[in-house]
């Protein structure tokens, strides 16, 4: 078979045609049988030049014998994804009316649906069911102009365009890599990602066939077959898109970290050749199959930390840009000289130019003929000859082009700013694995994120409170290093992944409505009723009035019921009292979902009765605590901040004669580092003395700040793994006449402004009976805010409220009016 175009062909057939071309569930196709099969197909694609045929299949030899087909008998392939719906393949088929429809038993349905409300006149090939007659030697002469495919973008910003690529610009593109040298006939890839698109279509299918390389298809889309795949069949070549290497990324850096040997290596690795770095990591590259000559990257930008990750294991890793507009290769980098973070230098042929915006753009025999149907949008594609790209970037002194962002993605905030929200998900992904996947957006003229979270991670770390953890060691983390105007204000967990191309871009178009959909009550989860047993009927009750929701068995006890870390010890008393089950607080991360932890509960459990919990009995039946007090050392220390206070920062202190018979719950607003030092020095020094202060146990770990917390009266408290022992520690300090200072936000104010109030201080003044002072300390912010590293000399003042006691008064009204006063006094 030679489809001739002109002078040139498709396929440089090599000598030897028992050379295999394809590789199909371990059944060796040579390029012998794959042009018989091609020749077979295009005598049934009964089609006249320049008719459309619709590919809508898994990617299979049989696609690629449809697609040569096709081109043999002077048609127009237009693949497309296998996975579309029914009215996503409406729309393609209402456009290009094509004379037959290729499918497969997996996509059929979806394509008579389509058609059904179509009036066309169009053919259904099924794969699976079609006997292809025997081959035609009749091949159709095709030129360099005639329109060799109609690839539909993926819509990551609405309705898809027909992009119309010539046979010329496809074998600009396939000339323009074999200069490069990359590859050659004996090369083998494998077939990762989905034909409909220009990137593998071009670059894993048709580069390999026009070398004479051999081409394995890979069955299931898992690490695992991957891996399995690299080595089975010695795979010089893998071609994949940025999310590939970053899972890769992630699961290697994970077992290298757990490996103190690999962790040495891994260091060493910086200063070492290629193939010193080669022979550090033999096994690492044996697991890959041990022939892995290049890594190439596509699609999408690859994060700069995950090439430099797999240069450092000596692997050479070639990221090239392109769009399927451009056929789809606009740059790749050479072999011989790669630059990471960058995508290369324009391949031969192609020329680039930055506008002065800084929009990418392009001219070159690549450059596609035009949208389907669609010349108004053709006319804006372009601008004096050149294709406007969309994408943002620059070329550096040697002529390499580096991506920095979408044009159309940029986010102008209300003040004019700009913002390129892949910065922004690049810092989220790069501060912890527990995200797996965020999107940045604006409403209103501020900034949200959506992540999506790895929940096995989450599993792993023992996470008590997802949203918490995020909420402090993520989204705040990150925006600490921010500029003010680019931090975001806001944030929601996503259970499932976010709206992606196949290729792995967000659809950012569609996250406003998404962010939205989270912030109403989601619609409940159709669930097939299960009968239910007497431990299930207990749980799920239980989870229903302490949550104020139907439960069902699928529900996510946190981002579903809405359980936080007090609710979570409640549940964990539950199961200890009504089952007999007794776990750690971290443990319960391991289970969930409802069915999850009931799956557990019928396993391990040692009873089954109802008995009523409550937070008076979980606090009362907790174990003694007795807390550290040396009086000479304290008084020193509090003699010498009152004195510091006093000189550098003004102190001024009001209301004292609000503070109730002791003991009671000091609850001020929390705005600096300061405020438990300025509230010691505020107090009395009787009631002082009597004072404990909670603080965060991260602070008070090392010999050093542990055995200074002690001195100060510091209670540590871990509220991410141990809100229990917490709760009963503070009981306490209240039951044996101590004051216990608690911040109700729980973490320091990041704009001056007062956080949510937590309900654990109310709890405990409910339950034990003692009384709240609301306490306002003005100052600390302006003096040391969370961004500084010394304090500056402001004056600052502690104001005590009136006490609010907690008899005839519900959790939230206690947790209401200590606000409402704090707020008051801040005025």
């Amino acid at each position: 078979m030679q489809i001739y175009l002109e002078e040139k062909i498709v396929i440089p057939l090599p000598k030897d045609h028992g050379k295999t071309a394809l590789i199909y569930k371990d059944t060796e196709i040579s390029y012998a049988e794959l042009i018989e099969g091609t020749k077979a197909y295009a005598r049934y694609l009964d089609i006249l030049p320049g008719e459309r045929v619709v590919i809508c299949a898994e990617n299979r030899p049989e696609w690629v014998y449809a697609l040569y087909g096709i081109w043999q008998r002077g048609g127009i392939a237009v693949p497309v994804d296998f996975m579309s719906s029914p009215k996503e393949l409406e729309y393609i088929l209402r456009e290009t009316e094509p004379t037959f429809v290729v499918c497969s038993n997996k996509t059929e349905e979806s394509v008579h649906q389509a058609l059904s409300s179509l009036d066309l006149k169009t053919f259904v090939l099924n794969l699976d069911r079609v006997v292809p007659p025997n081959p035609v030697e009749k091949v159709m002469s095709r030129s360099f102009k005639d329109t060799a495919l109609i690839l539909y973008t993926s819509g990551t910003t609405g309705e898809p365009k027909g992009v119309m690529l010539s046979f010329k610009n496809i074998i600009s593109n396939l000339h323009g890599v074999e200069r490069l040298k990359v590859a050659s006939k004996e090369d083998s890839t494998i077939a990762l990602l989905p034909f409909h698109h220009s990137y593998p279509l071009v670059v894993s299918l048709l580069l390999p066939l026009y070398l004479g390389a051999t081409v394995v298809f890979l069955e299931k889309l898992s690490s695992e077959a991957l891996m399995e795949t690299l080595r089975k069949h010695s795979i010089t070549i893998l071609i994949g898109v940025p999310r590939l290497y970053q899972v890769l990324h992630q699961r290697l850096k994970e077992r290298i970290e757990k490996n103190p040997l690999g962790r040495l290596l891994f260091s060493l690795g910086g200063v070492m050749g290629r193939r010193t770095r080669r022979l550090l990591f033999k096994k690492v590259h044996k697991a890959f199959g041990g022939k892995l000559r290049y890594m190439v990257s596509g699609g999408a930008k690859l994060p700069l930390e995950t090439a430099k990750f797999f240069d450092r294991l000596g692997f050479v890793v070639l990221e090239g840009y392109g769009l399927t507009e451009t056929s789809p290769i606009v740059s790749f980098n050479p072999p011989q000289k790669v630059k990471l973070g960058s995508v290369g230098l324009p391949i031969e042929g192609v020329e680039v130019k930055i506008a002065e915006d800084g929009e990418i753009l392009v001219k070159g025999p690549n450059v596609m003929q035009g949208y389907y149907k669609k010349e108004e949008e053709t006319k804006k594609a372009f601008k004096g000859g050149w294709l406007l790209t969309g994408d943002l970037g620059y070329l550096d002194e040697e002529g390499y082009l580096y991506i920095t962002g979408r044009k159309k993605e940029l986010i102008v905030l209300a003040g004019g700013k700009n913002v390129n929200p892949e910065e922004l998900e690049a810092e989220f992904l790069k501060e912890s694995p527990v995200v797996k996947e965020v999107g940045v957006l604006e409403m209103d003229g501020m900034l949200y994120a959506l992540i999506h979270p790895d929940f096995e991670k989450a599993k792993e770390l023992k996470l008590l409170n997802l949203e918490e953890y995020i909420r402090w060691e993520v989204v705040d983390k990150v925006n600490r290093r921010l500029p003010p105007w680019k931090r975001v204000v806001g944030f929601k967990i996503s259970p499932q992944e976010l709206p992606k191309t196949r290729l792995g871009k967000l659809r950012r178009f569609l996250l406003p409505q998404l962010y939205k959909s989270l912030e109403i009550k989601k619609e409940e989860k159709t669930e097939e009723p299960k009968p239910l047993d007497q431990e299930g009927k207990l749980l799920i009750d239980f989870l229903s009035s302490l949550s104020g929701r139907e439960v069902k068995l699928s529900h996510h006890l946190e981002l579903d019921l809405g359980l936080d870390s007090l609710a979570k010890v409640e549940l964990l008393a539950f199961l200890e009292s009504n089952f007999g089950i007794k776990i750690k607080e971290e443990e319960l991360s391991l289970y969930p979902t409802v069915g999850e932890l009931l799956n557990f509960v019928q396993g391990q459990k040692q009873r089954v009765q109802w008995e009523e919990i409550n937070w008076e009995k979980i606090l009362l039946s907790a174990q003694p605590y007795v807390p550290y007090h040396n009086q000479p050392i304290f008084l020193a220390g509090l003699y010498t901040l009152r004195l510091f206070f006093k000189l550098y920062n003004s102190l001024q202190v009001e209301g004292l004669e609000n503070l109730p018979p002791q003991p009671f719950i000091i609850a001020p607003n929390h705005a600096s580092y300061l405020d438990g030092f300025v509230l010691a020095s505020a107090l009395p020094t009787s009631v002082a003395v009597n004072t404990y202060f909670l603080g965060a146990e991260e602070y008070f770990r090392n010999p050093i700040t542990s055995t200074f917390g002690k001195l100060a009266h510091v209670v540590p408290i871990d509220l991410q793994k141990k809100v229990k022992d917490s709760m009963e520690r503070t009981a306490w300090l209240l039951r044996m006449g101590k004051n216990v200072v608690i911040f109700p936000e729980g973490a320091r104010t990041r704009d001056g402004n007062l956080l949510p109030f937590k309900k654990g201080f109310a709890i405990l003044s409910k339950v034990l009976k003692v009384p709240v002072v609301p306490t306002a300390i003005i100052g600390t912010y302006a003096s040391m805010s969370i961004r500084d590293r010394f304090p500056k000399p402001k004056k600052i003042k502690v104001i005590f409220g009136k006490p609010i006691y907690p008899e005839g008064k519900g959790l939230e009204e206690i947790v209401q009016e200590t606000r409402r006063s704090i707020e008051e006094m801040l005025i």
